[in-house]
This record gives C-alpha cells, sequence and structure tokens, in this order.
C-alpha cells in the first residue's frame, strides 16, 4: 500500500525548472555566507572574553532553533505517515543503518592517511538525520509523494535528536570518551528541553510563526552561521587548519560523492524491489539519501571539542553542498519520468505548518 501523493492538481512540467532554480538560487546565497563566515573565523577568530561571548551565543542559538523547530513539527504528520510503515521503514534503515555502516567503512579505509577531525567527521555525518526542508522541496520537484516525504523527514529528525547522540556515544568513543555526565546535560538542556518546550507551545505559537517566516528563516540560517563561526575561529587559534591541504578537500569531496551514490542507488534498487509507486520511490530516495546540515552543526558543537568541531563538520558542509547539487539534476530526471500515474491509495498525511 502506498501513500497517495497529495490530491491537488499535480504541477505543471514546466514548472520544476524554476523552482529548481530558486532553490539552487537560495543554496548558493547560503554557500555564500557559509564561505564569508569562514573566512571571517580564519582572519578574526574569537579570543579570550570575546570566545567566551560566542560560546555562550552558540549556546543560546542551538536552543532557540530546536525550540523553533519544535513548535514548527505537527506531531500528527508524523503519525499519519506510519500508516506507510514500508516506506518509514526503508528510510530509517537507509538513514541510521546503511549510512553509518558507510560512515565505518570509510573511516576505516581513510584513518591511516586522513586527518583524526576529518575522518571522525565523515563518519559523523553518517550518523545524522535526514533533512526537512531539502527532502521535501526535491520531492515535489520530482513530482514525488510530498505527504510521505514530509512525513519521514519529519519523523527522522524526530528520532535524530535523540538516536544521533547515541550512535556518536556507540560508534565514535574514541574521539568523544563516549557520552560524559557533562555531554548529556547539554543535549538535554539544548536539544531535548527546548524541542519538548516549542511542541508544548506549538497550538499558541504555529500561527504567529506562520505569519513571520522571516525569523523561522534567520533562525534556521542564523543558528548554522554562529555555531560555524565559533567553530572555526575555534581551530584557527588551535592551529588545526594547517592540517589541511588541497588533496584532503579533494579526498572529502570524492568520499562524499561515493557514499551519496552509493546510498541513491541502494534506496533506488530496495524501493523498485518493495514494489514502491514512482511517487513513493521519489520520496523514499529524496528522504533516504539526505543529511541534516541544520542539525547536525549546532549537535557538534556540544558533542565534540570545541577546538575540533571545525574540522569535524567540514566533510558536513562538503556533503551537504554535494547532495544538494547531486539531488537537483536528480529531481528533473524524475520530473520527467514516464512512470508517473496517478494513485487512488490511501490518503495523505494532514499538510503541515509551513516551512520557511
Amino acid at each position: 500500500m502506498s501513500i497517495a501523493p497529495a490530491s491537488t492538481p499535480g504541477p505543471d512540467p514546466a514548472r520544476p525548472p524554476g523552482k529548481l532554480r530558486r532553490l539552487l538560487a537560495r543554496a548558493d546565497r547560503f554557500l555564500l555566507l557559509l564561505i564569508a563566515t569562514v573566512a571571517l573565523a580564519a582572519i578574526l577568530p574569537a579570543r579570550g572574553a570575546a570566545a567566551t561571548w560566542v560560546e555562550h551565543g552558540t549556546t543560546v542559538a542551538v536552543a532557540l532553533l530546536f525550540l523553533l523547530y519544535g513548535a514548527r513539527l505537527a506531531p500528527q504528520a508524523i503519525w499519519a505517515g506510519l500508516a506507510h510503515w514500508r516506506l518509514q521503514l526503508l528510510v530509517f534503515v537507509s538513514t541510521f543503518m546503511l549510512f553509518p555502516l558507510l560512515g565505518l567503512g570509510v573511516a576505516a579505509a581513510t584513518r591511516s592517511w586522513l586527518p583524526g577531525e576529518v575522518v571522525t567527521g565523515l563518519l559523523y555525518l553518517c550518523l545524522l538525520p535526514s533533512t526537512v526542508q531539502s527532502s521535501i522541496a526535491f520531492t515535489s520537484i520530482a513530482r514525488g509523494n510530498v505527504p510521505a516525504a514530509l512525513c519521514s523527514a519529519s519523523l527522522s529528525n524526530l528520532v535524530g535528536v535523540v538516536l544521533t547522540p547515541l550512535l556518536v556515544a556507540q560508534l565514535l568513543t574514541r574521539a568523544t570518551g563516549g557520552l560524559s555526565l557533562e555531554a548529556v546535560r547539554d543535549i538535554a538542556l539544548q536539544i531535548l528541553l527546548p524541542f519538548i518546550a516549542g511542541q508544548a507551545i506549538r497550538p499558541w505559537a504555529q500561527g504567529w510563526l506562520l505569519a513571520h517566516p522571516t525569523l523561522t528563516s534567520v533562525v534556521d540560517r542564523g543558528s548554522v552561521l554562529v555555531v560555524v563561526y565559533a567553530a572555526f575561529g575555534a581551530g584557527v587559534v588551535a592551529g588545526l587548519w594547517t592540517q589541511l591541504s588541497p588533496l584532503t578537500l579533494a579526498a572529502i569531496l570524492a568520499l562524499s560523492l561515493a557514499i551519496l551514490a552509493v546510498v541513491l542507488v541502494a534506496t533506488t534498487l530496495a524501493s523498485r524491489a518493495m514494489g514502491f509507486a514512482v511517487a513513493d520511490e521519489i520520496a523514499t530516495v529524496f528522504c533516504g539519501s539526505k543529511k541534516s546540515m541544520a542539525s547536525g552543526i549546532p549537535m557538534a558543537a556540544i558533542l565534540f571539542p570545541s577546538h575540533a568541531v571545525g574540522l569535524i563538520v567540514l566533510p558536513l558542509m562538503i556533503f551537504h553542498q554535494v547532495q544538494l547539487f547531486v539531488c537537483a539534476g536528480l529531481a528533473r530526471r524524475y520530473a520527467d519520468d514516464p512512470r508517473h500515474v496517478p494513485s487512488d491509495d490511501a490518503p495523505p498525511c494532514p499538510p503541515p505548518a509551513r516551512r520557511a
């Protein structure tokens, strides 16, 4: 059984390119902001008392991010999405089993010739939940099952708030020493507690957030930029960047492409083997192949030593850009797929609050 795509008329085949251009334009602007932030951290890293203030600002930004995320996420959409349990199970297996296995293999193969923090970062990115915004955007562009994508990506992020730190504790023990009591406290105070508070105030805050989408957009991107500045600045002060070379960056790019290619092929073949409709295949492929930078960078600031976070999140930043551009092309191909047919199966889950 499959969840039917939204009952609204199917998108005009001429529209996806416009959506695609707007998505890439937003990605390009944010990429430029990331590059500018890294450059600022390299030239003017926070030191002394300024570093302390930046650390406090990072704590506040991370907590605010998860507060607003909790306020935006509709629980009923998640539970309704569980009706298509085979799709949800396949995305879960891809996100939290296939990716970690690939990360362990890559870490074992590169440990002897890549910097330790980069190896940790390659494995760490494989432990993160899926994205929400880009998963839904690409599924829409590809004429896939948007409600199922929303449910799957939202559930992945909800589970990832708890599961990612646990996976880090189990698979990155050498890098983190496991989860200390201090790390558990930080996770509770900066991630879980704000998220639960956001869910609690959602009935009252949802309308206001919908009326002020710019605020959520600024918090989403601003929190990432604050953490990136703090992380890369700490790396500059600690002298970590002297360990990088053009060959290392090329290796990270090549490994990101390889990991993404394996997951895209695996989710596509598994979807077809399970007899999914093309709309459900699209939702599975895009939700099961993404990794969230918006969640990953703030979590890294909590889970890892501040001086090492810059190098650890570098593979995630590169992978994030790779997945955007590869999946943009894939979405356009799916949009022209002749297998698209109307579906009259079960109704979709309820529409969510609009994400900025």
